[in-house]
C-alpha cells in the first residue's frame, strides 16, 4: 500500500464518489439507498455538472407516457434503432455489451426519476427511432440537479464542495480510496466499497485533447469544467480510454442572451411542472408555442441548412474566414472573441421564415424560424436594407463585409446550390461560437461499471459511470447521455455498496 504522509487527514466511507453530476449524484443515492456510508466530492461549488447545461431529456422505452398513449415498445427496438443513428465504422467500435446495459435499465432509471421528484412530457418522436421515445424533463435540465441534491442530502450523502480529486490510494492491485483537497490541504478518503468516478467528459481537457483528437484542441467545451479528472487518475492505475478519438462536435451555437431566459429560470416545483406537463400533453402546441421557441432561441444551434442556402460566416472584423461547407466549426473559434456571424439576403431570410426551412429545432417540440430570433432574440437579430447598415448593426467594418460578400458571390461555381448575395434587405444572425458537446471517450468498464485495464483485468474497488465509465458505448441522439449517466450512476453506487457488505 502506497504509504500516505503522516501529516495528512484521513477520513472513511463505504462509498466515495468524484463528481456531483448527473452520474455522481445517482450513485451516491443508489450507494445510500442500499445502506452504505457515501461521501460525494465535487471540485465546483455547485452540483449538477454537465446535466444541468443539457436539454434535459432521456430516452426510454415502455414507459407510463407510451402506454397512456397506446406505444407498445421494447428494449429490444430500441437497442436496434440506436444503430440506426451510427456509420458503420461508428457500429464497430461500440460496445454492444454497455449498449444493452442501457435499453434495458433506463426504463426504471426514468421511473426513478418521477419516484425523486421530476417531471417529464413525451414521448416525442426523433427519428430514426421508429417509435417514440424521448421524454423531456420540465421545466428545464436544471431539475436534476434540484431533485438529486435533495435526495443525496435527504439520505445522507455528505457533500463536499471545491474538492478536487488528486489520485488514488492504493492497496496491492486495488484501489482503497483517494486525496483530494477541499482548499484546506489534501485529505486522503478511504472507501471500503470502492471509488467512483463520475467526473464528465475531457471535452475542456487540454492535454487529453491534444493526445486524442489534436485537431480540436483549440476549441473550448459546453461545459469547462469538463477535464477528464477522472480519465487522467484512472489511467495513473492502470485505465484506459475506449474509443478516445469519438466525440459529437464541434458546433455552433448562439451566444448565451445577456439576460437569462425566464425558462431557465423556473424553480422545479410540482406546482410549476404539473400544470405545464397537462399543457404539454393534452394542449394544441400552438397554444404555448412563444414559450417554447423562447427557450429554443436561448439554447440552440443554427441549422446546417442555413448556410447550405447561401448563408456566409463572417469575424468581428467583417472578414470571410473559412468555406461554410467545409466544417467552418473548426475555424470559429480561431476567430476574434472566437464568434461569427450569419450573413444572408432578403431571398434566403424569406425562406427561413416558414417550414420546412427552419433556423433550429428542438427534436418533436418546435421549431424557430427567423421571425422567432427577431422577437425573442434581439441581441442576435440584425436586419438593414443596406450592407452598409447592416455592418454598423453588427459593429464590423463596412468595407471589410462588403468585400467578403462581394468574394462570395464571386467564388461560386458552377452547379453551386447556395445564392448569391445580392438581394436586401439584408440580415446576419449572432454571435455564433463554436464548442464541443461530448467526447465520447470513457473508461473501459465491465458490465458491472467496475474498470478495467487494456488486457481486461479489473481494478478491484475502482467503478465509473456516466461519461467518464462510457466504457465504448456511442450514444447518438437526444436522450441517452442523461439515460447512460443515470443509469450507469445507479448501477454503480449499488455495486460499490455491494462491495462494501463484504468487504
Amino acid at each position: 500500500m502506497k504509504q500516505a504522509p503522516a501529516s495528512l487527514k484521513r477520513e472513511s466511507a463505504d462509498v466515495v464518489v468524484v463528481g456531483g453530476g448527473g452520474s455522481g449524484m445517482a450513485a451516491a443515492i443508489a450507494a445510500a439507498e442500499a445502506g452504505a456510508k457515501v461521501i460525494l466530492l465535487e471540485k465546483n461549488p455547485h452540483l449538477g455538472g454537465t446535466t444541468r447545461l443539457s436539454v434535459g431529456s432521456i430516452t426510454a422505452t415502455g414507459t407510463r407516457f407510451q402506454k397512456a398513449k397506446g406505444i407498445h415498445d421494447t428494449p429490444d427496438e430500441h437497442y436496434e434503432d440506436m444503430s440506426l443513428f451510427l456509420s458503420p465504422e461508428l457500429q464497430q467500435k461500440e460496445n454492444l455489451e454497455l449498449r444493452r446495459v442501457l435499453v434495458d435499465h433506463v426504463p426504471e432509471t426514468l421511473e426513478w426519476l418521477i419516484r425523486i421528484g421530476l417531471c417529464f412530457y413525451g414521448p416525442m418522436p426523433e427519428p430514426p427511432h421508429q417509435k417514440p421515445r424521448m421524454h423531456n424533463v420540465l421545466p428545464n435540465s436544471r431539475a436534476y440537479a434540484y431533485y438529486l441534491e435533495k435526495e443525496c442530502r435527504r439520505l445522507g450523502v455528505d457533500i463536499r464542495l471545491n474538492a478536487r480529486a488528486q489520485r488514488l490510494v492504493m492497496n496491492g492491485d486495488a484501489v482503497a480510496g483517494i486525496v483530494a483537497d477541499a482548499g484546506q490541504g489534501p485529505v486522503e478518503f478511504r472507501a471500503r466499497g470502492g471509488v467512483i468516478l463520475a467526473s464528465g467528459d475531457f471535452s475542456a481537457g487540454t492535454e487529453l485533447k491534444k493526445t486524442n483528437v489534436p485537431h480540436v484542441a483549440h476549441v473550448d467545451a459546453i461545459n469547462p469544467a469538463s477535464t477528464g479528472d477522472g480519465h487522467v487518475i484512472a489511467q495513473q492505475v492502470g485505465g484506459w480510454i475506449r474509443n478516445p478519438e469519438v466525440m459529437w462536435g464541434p458546433s455552433m451555437r448562439f451566444k448565451a442572451p445577456p439576460v437569462e431566459t425566464l425558462l431557465r429560470r423556473l424553480p422545479p416545483s410540482r406546482w410549476i411542472t404539473k400544470p405545464m406537463q397537462f399543457a404539454l400533453m393534452n394542449l394544441p402546441l400552438w397554444m404555448f408555442r412563444p414559450f417554447v421557441t423562447r427557450f429554443m432561441t436561448a439554447s440552440l444551434a443554427p441549422e446546417p441548412s442555413l448556410l447550405r442556402a447561401g448563408a456566409i460566416l463572417v469575424n468581428r472584423r467583417g472578414e470571410r474566414f473559412a468555406d461554410e461547407l467545409a466544417r467552418p466549426e473548426l475555424e470559429v473559434p480561431k476567430q476574434p472573441d472566437k464568434e461569427a456571424f450569419l450573413v444572408f439576403d432578403g431571398a434566403v431570410g424569406e425562406r427561413f421564415q416558414r417550414w420546412p426551412d427552419f433556423v433550429s429545432t428542438a427534436p418533436g417540440v418546435a421549431y424557430a424560424y427567423l421571425k422567432d430570433y427577431q422577437r425573442t432574440r434581439p441581441d442576435l437579430y440584425h436586419e438593414a436594407p443596406t450592407l452598409d447598415a447592416l455592418a454598423r448593426q453588427m459593429g464590423v467594418p463596412a468595407e471589410a463585409l462588403r468585400k467578403a460578400v462581394d468574394g462570395h458571390n464571386e467564388s461560386l461555381p458552377g452547379g453551386d446550390t447556395r445564392q448569391p448575395i445580392r438581394q436586401g434587405p439584408f440580415y446576419a444572425l449572432g454571435p455564433v461560437m463554436s464548442w464541443i458537446v461530448f467526447t465520447e471517450g470513457g473508461l473501459a468498464v465491465t458490465a458491472r461499471h467496475e474498470v478495467t485495464t487494456p488486457d481486461g483485468r479489473q481494478i478491484p474497488g475502482l467503478f465509473a459511470a456516466g461519461s467518464a465509465g462510457q466504457g465504448g458505448t456511442i450514444l447518438a441522439g437526444h436522450g441517452h447521455h442523461i439515460g447512460w449517466a443515470m443509469t450507469s450512476g445507479r448501477r454503480a453506487g449499488r455495486f460499490a455498496a455491494e462491495r462494501a457488505r463484504t468487504a
